[in-house]
């Protein structure tokens, strides 16, 4: 089976990065040697890490073997993640909702079925990306999400006539393994008790930075915590952890990892933490995955739906709502409850992979 993947990879974004790694892993596993490509702003590094074919994903490069690999494909996969949203500034076919749209109308001009693939919906708030949305969203011909906020999402975006189902996200079904190299780069005696933290940019919020370095002081000053910066996003989230700590009083007690690392290298980290604060959706996914349990700052609605979905949300908040002040007992609640919480956790990740891998055999029930 010929099939192409669409999505948001060879950018450095751990999470995309391990929605791929478990995309392809759990298809060949499932399925007799797939032959898979991969659009990638890195296709070169793609293709040598994965073993695929891999075509660079911009427009203004090597349109015709992107088409090519369509018109010879089964099956688009487009995901998964969050690629059908406009909070990124939207033109007539710049930002990420009209360029994943018309990759799948390029495929249906070539004849490939299309799928879309443990796909997080929205916002979808500009009146051009709802009327986008409801155009070529039902050109799919079938689709799966990762939470039940999307499905609602896509029927109020008009997109009724593929059918929908409610998965979970596909990286629930990570297949890691063994490896210390992030941890042991901290150089740590083995007695800390760590708190892995994922903080983001957002637009100009910064707020929240001046919030999390208060939090984050009085739980090193009253748990004796170590907290350990993870960045999901390279730089682009290590400037924003480099900011926090300049703002604590205890700086001199956090860390922050390097950027290089593997989306399995940040996944086997967070397995050695105590509990995790984190912005970025994949930072909570990983602590499912490691049966850690979380607080969750949520600066989008599919946060808000992962913390609902593991028992968390009591414990967690909004970004608009974020303050040392009003948190810190739910943090520290977390942290002193944390081996019953890993309980409440390890039997959600059990039926989130579960789930997961409900969107392969979806895929396999309806094009295989």
């Amino acid at each position: 089976m010929k099939i192409v993947i669409s999505g948001f990879y060879g950018l450095g974004n751990t999470g995309d990065e391990a929605i791929l790694d478990a995309m392809i892993d759990n298809l060949r596993d499932s399925l007799d040697e797939p032959d898979i490509t991969v659009f990638s702003l890195s296709p070169e590094q793609t293709a040598s890490k994965h073993n695929v074919k891999s075509i660079y994903r911009g427009w203004r490069h090597d349109l015709w073997g992107k088409i090519k690999a369509l018109l010879k494909a089964d099956l688009l996969l487009s995901g998964g993640g969050g690629l059908l949203q406009d909070t990124t500034p939207t033109r007539i076919i710049g930002g990420p909702l009209p360029y994943y749209l018309l990759i799948v109308f390029l495929a249906k001009l070539c004849g490939t079925k299309v799928m879309f693939f443990s796909q997080g919906i929205g916002p979808v708030k500009t009146p051009y990306g709802k009327r986008l949305m409801k155009i070529f969203g039902n050109m799919a011909d079938f689709i799966t999400v990762r939470d039940a906020h999307s499905k609602d999402s896509l029927k109020k975006l008009g997109v009724k006539r593929p059918d929908s189902v409610v998965t979970s996200d596909i990286v629930f079904a990570y297949q890691g393994h063994e490896d210390t190299v992030a941890y042991d780069s901290l150089g740590l005696s083995g007695d800390e008790h760590l708190v892995g933290v994922s903080v983001r940019p957002w637009f100009e919020e910064k707020s929240y930075q001046r919030e999390m370095a208060k939090l984050l002081d009085r739980l090193v000053e009253e748990k004796g915590v170590t907290p350990v910066f993870v960045p999901m996003e390279g730089e682009h989230d290590a400037e924003v952890s480099r900011r926090v700590v300049k703002q604590m009083n205890f700086g001199d007690r956090a860390l922050v990892l390097g950027t290089d690392y593997s989306p399995n290298q940040y996944l086997q980290f967070i397995r050695e933490c105590d509990m995790v604060i984190g912005m970025r959706l994949h930072s909570l996914i990983f602590a499912v995955l490691a049966g850690v349990p979380f607080v969750g700052v949520s600066y989008d609605k599919k946060v808000e739906s992962l913390a609902k979905r593991v028992e968390m949300w009591d414990y967690s908040c909004k970004l608009e709502q974020f303050s040392a002040d009003e948190m810190y007992e739910s943090v520290a609640e977390v942290y002193d409850e944390r081996d019953r919480l890993r309980e409440v956790v390890e039997r959600k990740r059990v039926k989130l992979r579960r789930k997961a891998l409900e969107n392969i055999e979806l895929m396999k029930d309806r094009f295989v």
